[in-house]
């Protein structure tokens, strides 16, 4: 009686998504035990594009994966732990997303994670290189400015490098730009005076900031960075089944600037980047911020690359 009872809910919930046959990504998540990778486990399990989530971590993966597999949707669960079970994680993967790594704690500049998560990154992403070198790799992994570096150096290692499938998810910056623009003005087009444009724009770039010191060393903007990274996600998996006119931000390899990675609005494809769309029109404002950051964000690229080549 009661599986009668429960049936119509999940039926009519299967129902009011689209479920074609190409609605069967397979993704994985590394680092699915963490502050971002827990919540962003629950949002691509809460998908009808994923047909099947493999999760990683050196920790408490089972558990996670126990708890997530009792959830109506179609995603198939499993959980792997250590490093023996990495490869058969990312076997036969469409996608697999990075969280992994130690999160900001109060003080810490995203410079500070460096040293840790540059090691996890290659080594994660070597696997990737290895066991599913035709996934698109989205990597979440703070500083991101130097873990796509890394990525892509660890690919070319492997002789399986494509810069249309390696993204860095910068998806965040957008979602915040667009709650706080909404919270002071909810209409399409919007202009703000020069002082509160500074304002929000100094807000934008130290949110993160503002969510470490607000948890008071308890965590980072976990639940945020979830959401963006499921948004992407979803955004990438739409493209790969067709969907036109699919754009999103990520920090990609680029020629739009001087940088050799840059993050810019991308037109998404079956295969990956089908075409940056670049920087864009800017106003001087805008064009000064993006002078100023340029040596700064040289510097953080040729530290991952840098880093990969003196890699034992």
């Amino acid at each position: 009686m009661l599986s009668a009872l429960a049936r119509p809910a999940g039926a009519a919930l299967r129902r009011s998504f689209s479920t074609s046959a190409q609605n069967n990504a397979k993704v994985a998540v590394l680092g699915a035990s963490g502050g971002i990778g827990q919540p962003l486990s629950l949002l691509l399990k809460n998908s009808p594009l994923v047909s099947r989530l493999t999760l990683y971590d050196i920790a408490h993966t089972p558990g996670v994966a126990a708890d997530l597999s009792h959830i109506e949707t179609r995603a198939t669960v499993k959980g792997y732990l250590g490093p023996e079970q990495l490869p058969d994680c990312l076997k036969g993967c469409d996608v697999v997303v990075i969280p992994a790594g130690v999160p900001r704690k109060p003080g810490m500049t995203r410079d500070d994670l460096f040293n840790t998560n540059a090691t996890i990154v290659a080594t994660l992403t070597a696997a990737c290189a290895q066991h599913c070198p035709e996934a698109m790799i989205c990597i979440i992994s703070n500083p991101v400015n130097s873990t796509i570096p890394i990525t892509a150096e660890v690919f070319k290692k492997h002789g399986v490098y494509n810069p249309n499938k390696i993204f860095g998810v910068t998806t965040l910056d957008i979602v915040r730009a667009n709650a706080f623009v909404a919270e002071l003005k909810c209409t399409p087009k919007v202009e703000f005076p020069q002082d509160q444009l500074t304002t929000l724009t100094g807000r934008i770039q130290e949110a993160g900031t503002e969510v470490v010191k607000a948890k008071a060393g308890a965590g980072s903007a976990t639940l945020s960075m979830a959401y963006a990274g499921a948004r992407f996600v979803f955004s990438l998996v739409d493209a790969m089944n067709g969907k036109e006119g699919v754009v999103e931000c990520s920090f990609v390899k680029s020629q739009e600037t001087d940088c050799p990675y840059f993050s810019t609005p991308l037109l998404l494809g079956k295969k990956g980047i089908e075409k940056n769309l670049g920087i864009g029109k800017v106003s001087p404002f805008e064009e000064k911020m993006i002078a100023e950051a340029i040596p700064e964000l040289k510097a953080s690229i040729k530290k991952g690359e840098e880093f990969v080549k003196n890699m034992k």
